[in-house]
């Protein structure tokens, strides 16, 4: 089961997208049947899709060899000036294509679209906290992360995070991440790549949600950070803490609350009353504050009292992976928040798990 968070995005300008490169992406050149490689007929489709929307690629790009050249030159004069609207969000989706495509990393454009990107939008970098800055050079300019950095660019795979935080995370995985923010934490160091501890921490529980582990070890994580808008959860018991969470954000949560402890069995209430009132004292922090983000800072920071955590821990470990799902579902139908979880069949279909994220043979 994955579930998918949503929530209605902030209507934040993108000026500019920075993607750090491994020293893994490189571009594959392998041909098909009629000699043509992959990269040479996803940069000619790339830049026909320029054409399209009547949008010019970069200029380094536009040399006679190159396939996207030839996809621009082709689509110029297929179009004409009957081309596609286009809007800030469309140039954000063809440069992001254009860098997984000079990586060579496997690009889903099903799912990852103009509007899908638009929806990742926020005024904050979710990591360090920090507001983003329109500077072409600042470290807080806005940068789209592959959180789960063996997939591709797919939807649910990607989060809007600062520069500095994307080139800091590199290809570490969850463990990792909370591994450096633990280090700092027992070390005489207090910052490692631009980030403090709790900064690496809440990188690490980004990482984890679309990361498949044992429900045992995902119901003793904390939520340090809320999932980002269109993340896709991977472990029933996080979609339900991220549920259960975001609850808070709004005024009537107790009555909700309330609403969802009827889904459960006779025990499971006790346990998860235990828990909400080690969290009610938290929560109430939250009423005088009117900023959506200092709200969601101040949910996040609830999680690091021990108290809170050792209660929720023990009520996520009475559930099975099914029946925190089933709990997610039922609450969803039940519209108890103002947040949509939906479980999807096929969660990794566009992810390219099987090439570590890498675009496949033509």
């Amino acid at each position: 089961m994955v579930a998918t968070i949503h929530r209605n995005a902030d209507d934040i300008t993108l000026q500019q997208l920075v993607l750090p490169m491994t020293a893994a992406d490189t571009p594959e050149d392998r041909k098909d049947d009629a000699g043509a490689s992959s990269h040479e007929r996803v940069g000619f489709e790339l830049g026909w899709d320029y054409a399209h929307h009547g949008l010019t690629p970069p200029v380094e790009q536009l040399f006679r060899q190159s396939p996207l050249q030839q996809g621009w030159q082709l689509g110029r004069s297929t179009f004409g000036a009957r081309t596609l609207k286009s809007h800030r969000h469309t140039q954000l989706w063809l440069s992001l294509r254009l860098h997984a495509w000079q990586r060579g990393r496997s690009f889903e454009t099903l799912l990852v679209t103009p509007n899908y990107l638009q929806q990742l939008d926020t005024s904050h970098c979710p990591v360090s906290r920090l507001p983003f800055s329109d500077e072409a050079d600042h470290p807080q300019r806005r940068s789209i992360d592959r959180v789960r950095d063996d997939a591709g660019y797919a939807a649910g795979n990607l989060a809007l995070v600062s520069h500095a935080a994307n080139v800091a995370k590199l290809d570490r995985g969850w463990q990792q991440c909370w591994a450096v923010g633990q280090s700092l934490r027992q070390g005489p160091m207090t910052m490692a790549g631009g980030l403090n501890a709790e900064a690496w921490e809440r990188m690490a529980i980004l990482a984890s949600f679309v990361t498949p582990m044992a429900h045992e070890l995902a119901a003793q994580l904390p939520m340090l950070v809320l999932p980002p808008n269109r993340l896709r959860l991977f472990n029933p018991v996080q979609a339900l803490q991220a549920l259960v969470t975001r609850q808070l954000a709004t005024p009537g949560w107790s009555q909700r609350l309330t609403r969802l402890e009827a889904l459960m069995a006779t025990q499971q209430r006790a346990d998860f009353s235990r828990f909400v009132l080690a969290l009610v004292p938290r929560v109430l922090r939250c009423q005088s504050l009117t900023d959506p983000m200092e709200i969601r800072w101040a949910l996040e920071d609830a999680w690091r009292d021990p108290l809170l955590q050792k209660r929720w821990t023990h009520f996520a470990q009475q559930l099975t992976p099914q029946q925190a799902e089933q709990l997610v579902q039922r609450a969803a139908k039940k519209q108890l928040s103002n947040v949509r979880v939906q479980s999807h069949a096929a969660p990794t279909d566009g992810w390219a798990l099987e090439r570590q994220g890498f675009r496949a043979a033509a």
